[in-house]
This record gives structure tokens, sequence and C-alpha cells, in this order.
């Protein structure tokens, strides 16, 4: 065995062991970012009110008047998670998901870039490196994407 060889050998060990957890890390990337945001699309709609009252007062959000904002932000939330937790149109609905992140981080930065709310902003970041994981590689083996086009993969 070659110099290389030698030194590679235990990376290779460690692919080989580590890649049959691809699949997993995938689905519990999809299942945790998913699951963030269905709380919260399920707290708006319960509480419209509520949420109407925010949009109109505490988020800024470019481009939408706050009732579009609030239906759009709500159903983003509802359908992209749903979409991604079962892995189907992974890339797309993580893409989806990505842009309602990106635009709660933009509507709420009076809130999100101020000193003491680093935790929260921090919690956005993590959610678009997941996403941002799942775009690129796609949701995995388990899911339905998967199961319906397994020549693809």
């Amino acid at each position: 065995m070659s110099v290389l060889g030698k030194i590679s050998a235990p990376d290779e060990f460690a692919a080989a062991i580590l890649d049959h957890l691809q699949p997993w890390f995938a689905l519990a990337a999809r299942c945790y970012v998913s699951w963030q945001f269905l709380k919260s699309g399920w707290l708006k709609v319960t509480s419209w009110d509520q949420t109407i009252y925010l949009f109109e007062n505490e988020y800024h959000t470019p481009l939408l008047s706050p009732h579009a904002a609030a239906l759009a932000g709500s159903f983003g939330e509802l359908f992209f998670p749903t979409l991604l937790v079962l892995g189907l149109a992974g890339r797309l609905s993580a893409i989806g998901l990505f842009a309602v992140n990106a635009m709660a981080v933009i509507s709420y930065s009076n809130v999100l870039l101020a000193e003491g709310s680093e935790a929260a902003l921090g919690q956005h970041i993590l959610w678009g490196t997941l996403l941002a994981f799942l775009i690129l590689y796609g949701p995995g083996k388990i899911s339905l994407d998967y199961l319906l086009n397994r020549k693809r993969f």
C-alpha cells in the first residue's frame, strides 16, 4: 500500500460507515426544520387576529400588504414543511422554505439583528443552513422523491 493509500485509508473507512447515515441525517434535518415552521404556521392560523396585528405592527414585509404577507407566510409555513417532511418535491420545498425563512429574517430584522437577539438569529441561520444542505443534496433515500424516482438517484 502506498503512503497516500495509508493516509487515506482511515478516511475511506469512516466514509464507508458514515455514508450509511446520510439518509437518516437528511430525514432528521427535514423533520427538524419542518417542525419549527409547522409550529409557527399553526400558531398563525389558530391566532389569526394576533397574526394580523403582528403583520400590521411588528413585521415589516417588503412588497406585500400586511394581510397578503400574513396569508403568504402562513401558507408557506404549513405547505412547504409538509412536503419537506415527506420528501416530496424535496428540493423545491426546501427552496420554498428557505425563502420563507429569509423573508422572516428580513421582515423581523429590526428585532433579529438587535443586540440580545443573537440566539434567535442563530436559529434562522441553522434552519437556513440545513435547508441549503437539502437544496444541494436532496431529501435523501428516505423520501417519497427517492421512492418515486429511484432511477434518477
